[in-house]
């Protein structure tokens, strides 16, 4: 639990970072704007590595990760439901659309319905810390947003960048349920048998 936890706290200490931008201008102020970004990206990764080695082992080692509940079935349905939604979100993060810009920040909206679906399903105290972190980082963020002058691009004209949005979360998310959560995640949510 304690890589999980470091992990988790390190990346955060770093995002959490430009929820006050009079400490984020005053690093910017003293190291430069490259070194800042540098070692937030440096730092940020070491965090997500901890996270992921810290919740794998927690899932591997037997007595370690104690179930708090068992979930009811029907929660997978529900979960399956905000992954649609959460993975659109993910990819109008990074393409210009008026989803981006009506969402305002697709990327904590996205997180958000990723930490509760996979809360819903999912009754461990790994994993109750580690979506339970998400979420909330996710929701303290977006009301920190609210308090700053962050500024939303402008939508392009068209709906074209709308529909390759859409077309490329449905896309991601395709992936996932059918072969990325097994690969990556080692937890295959869809499986096929093509016995007779």
């Amino acid at each position: 639990m304690l890589p999980l936890i470091l992990g988790l706290l390190l990346f955060f200490a770093v995002h959490l970072v430009p929820t006050s931008p009079s400490l984020r201008d005053g690093l910017v102020e003293r190291f430069g704007e490259r070194a800042y970004r540098a070692v937030s990206a440096v730092l940020s990764l070491i965090g997500m590595v901890l996270i992921v080695a810290g919740y794998h082992k927690l899932q591997v080692m037997p007595g370690k990760n104690p179930v708090l509940w068992d979930p009811p079935s029907w929660t997978r349905h529900i979960a399956f439901l905000l992954m649609l939604p959460a993975m659109i979100l993910l990819v109008a993060a990074f393409v210009p659309s008026r989803i981006r810009t009506a969402v305002k920040h697709p990327m904590l909206a996205a997180i958000k319905a990723w930490a509760l679906a996979h809360l819903l399903v999912n009754g461990d105290l790994g994993s109750l810390v580690l979506f339970g972190a998400f979420l909330a980082f996710a929701v303290y963020d977006r009301i920190s947003v609210k308090r700053r002058t962050v500024t939303v691009p402008a939508a392009p004209p068209g709906i074209l960048n709308d529909l390759l949005v859409v077309a490329g979360g449905l896309a991601l998310y395709v992936f996932m349920l059918v072969w990325g959560h097994g690969a990556l995640i080692g937890v295959p949510i869809v499986s096929f048998s093509f016995a007779p």
